[in-house]
C-alpha cells in the first residue's frame, strides 16, 4: 500500500473539485479502488468506473441509459493495457458546490497513524486521540484501512475495528 500515490490522489481530487470537473481519472490500484468505493458509499462521488486512458462512454459514468447502442463499451483488461488502466470517477455537485470537500491525508508515508477502537470512539465524538483531531462537522468523514477493507470511522466504531487512518474529507 503506497501512501505516496494516495497523497497524489487526494491532491488530484482537490484540484478536480476546484476546477468543477464532472469526471476525473486516477490511477487504478486496489487501494484507490477501495477508497473510491468507500467515497461512493458515503455519497461524495456518484460513480466509479474502470477504464483506459480515454474516458468511458458518458452513460457508463453518469448512470443514464445510452440513447443508441452504437457507442463502444468499456475497454477490456488485457496484459497489454494493464499499466494504463484508470479509475474514472463521477464527481457530485449540489447547488453549484462540490459535495466532496477538501480531502486531506492523515497518515503520511513517513508517519503512519494507527488508532484503536477506544481512540476512534473519541475521534468520532469530536475529541482528539492518537494524534488524530476529532470530527467536528456532520459532513466530515475519516477513512481507515482495516482488516475488513477501507471503512469510514463511524462504521469502524460500529464494527469495533481499529486500523490505519488514511484520509479525512472535510
Amino acid at each position: 500500500m503506497s501512501l505516496v500515490n494516495l497523497a497524489a490522489v487526494c491532491s488530484h481530487l482537490n484540484n478536480a473539485t476546484k476546477a468543477r470537473l464532472a469526471i476525473t481519472s486516477i490511477p487504478n490500484s486496489n487501494l484507490h479502488l477501495k477508497l473510491s468505493l468507500a467515497l461512493q458509499n458515503s455519497g461524495y462521488i456518484s460513480s466509479v468506473v474502470r477504464g483506459g486512458p480515454t474516458p468511458p462512454p458518458a452513460h457508463a459514468i453518469l448512470g443514464y441509459p445510452a440513447a443508441n447502442d452504437t457507442s463502444e463499451g468499456i475497454e477490456p483488461i488485457t496484459r497489454d493495457n494493464i499499466a494504463s488502466r484508470r479509475l474514472w470517477l463521477g464527481l457530485k455537485y449540489w447547488q453549484n458546490e462540490s459535495v466532496l470537500g477538501k480531502v486531506k491525508m492523515v497518515s503520511k508515508p513517513t508517519r503512519r497513524v494507527n488508532i484503536d477502537v477506544e481512540g476512534l470512539r473519541l475521534v468520532v465524538c469530536g475529541k482528539e486521540a492518537g494524534g488524530v483531531a476529532g470530527l467536528r462537522s456532520p459532513g466530515e468523514s475519516l477513512y481507515l484501512s482495516t482488516d475488513k477493507g477501507i471503512l469510514e470511522a463511524r462504521e469502524c466504531v460500529e464494527k469495533k475495528l481499529g486500523g490505519l487512518v488514511l484520509c479525512r474529507v472535510l
